[in-house]
């Protein structure tokens, strides 16, 4: 069984060398990323392993389809990158990983939000000048605070879990509501337009679909508090990001912790310092103060990279037995 993994960093080469002792497959990585170019290199490869900001289009499935592939395996939750119908007409099946560490993704939203609360950037940045000064740094409490919590699976309802023990009001927004869990554990689903109305801390944990891109929009900026933040560690598209710019721009909303980005595909994973960053949002956005933007890392966790190493290796694993696939995306 040979294996092309696509878009490979170190630690995603250690995890699965040592998962890999369990299965003994024959792995290639490369830290290239799988599109129409890059393609052809999957010749001579029974499956391919993507990640999230791999394009797997039509014309890229055709050309694995041609290349000889049957599986493709995503190393991750999401699959929107994925042209599912032209990969059912030619035949090749995929699988995800659905699960592997929500806490990871949830500590990491919390992180993400305290720090942009707290100011927590700003003061590492001055003390390590010798500037103790305390002038710019006021926050704010967290307890009393009303959290909109839109998206309630595994990673969302963690993180509704842990800022009700900071004291804050719980609302919630999901398509398919999971009415049992709120009410055992004391919240409430509202409309949407409610989460916008009323939230301090607006939290995204919804997949992207056709109907939940750009849920952050101009309209929906318009209705928040002048104060409210937005955390994002779902996906990019999730905001209107030149929306979210001109709410900046005119002090409309409090601030976001952004660790995903519409457009990051060519820059989020390696290395730009030395560079000029030609995207004039992404650009733009790092100016602001109250915007905090990581590399889309919010799952970098040793145990999430062993989850996913596991998980996606026993996706292969049932595909190659003819077993149920479980994680299969249809």
């Amino acid at each position: 069984m040979k294996i092309a993994f696509y878009d490979t960093r170190p630690y995603d080469k250690d995890a699965f060398t040592n998962a890999n002792r369990n299965f003994s497959y024959e792995i290639d990585f490369f830290d290239f990323h799988l599109n129409e170019k890059t393609a052809p290199s999957a010749k001579g490869y029974d499956v391919v392993c993507a990640f999230v900001n791999d394009r797997l289009n039509a014309a890229v499935i055709k050309t694995l389809k041609d290349c000889g592939i049957k599986l493709i395996a995503m190393r991750c939750a999401g699959y929107n990158n994925v042209d599912l119908q032209a990969a059912a007409s030619a035949g090749i099946k995929i699988v995800r990983v659905p699960s592997y560490s929500p806490h990871s993704v949830s500590e990491y939203a919390v992180a993400l939000l305290l720090s942009l609360t707290r100011k927590l950037p700003q003061a590492h940045m001055r003390t390590r000048t010798g500037n103790f000064s305390l002038a710019g740094l006021t926050g704010r409490d967290l307890y009393g605070l009303t959290a909109g919590i839109i998206g309630t699976g595994k990673i969302g309802k963690l993180m509704a879990e842990t800022l009700v023990g900071f004291g804050m009001k719980i609302e919630l927004y999901d398509v398919y509501p999971d009415k049992s869990w709120a009410e055992e554990k004391g919240f409430a689903y509202v409309p949407l337009e409610t989460i916008f109305k009323e939230s301090d801390v607006i939290s995204l944990h919804c997949p992207l679909t056709k109907e939940t891109k750009h849920i952050i929009n101009s309209k929906s900026l318009a209705l928040m508090k002048k104060d409210a933040v937005i955390i994002n560690t779902g996906r990019g598209a999730l905001i209107d990001t030149p929306a979210l710019v001109h709410a900046l721009k005119r002090q409309e909303i409090g601030g976001a912790g952004l660790d995903v980005y519409e457009e990051e595909s060519k820059y989020f994973f390696d290395d730009w310092s030395v560079d000029v960053i030609r995207d004039d949002i992404l650009a733009r956005l790092m100016t602001f103060p109250n915007v905090i933007i990581t590399g889309h890392q919010a799952f970098l966790t040793t145990n999430a990279l062993d989850s996913i190493a596991e998980i996606t290796l026993g996706n292969i694993k049932d595909w190659n037995e003819g077993a149920e696939l479980k994680n299969e995306v249809k």
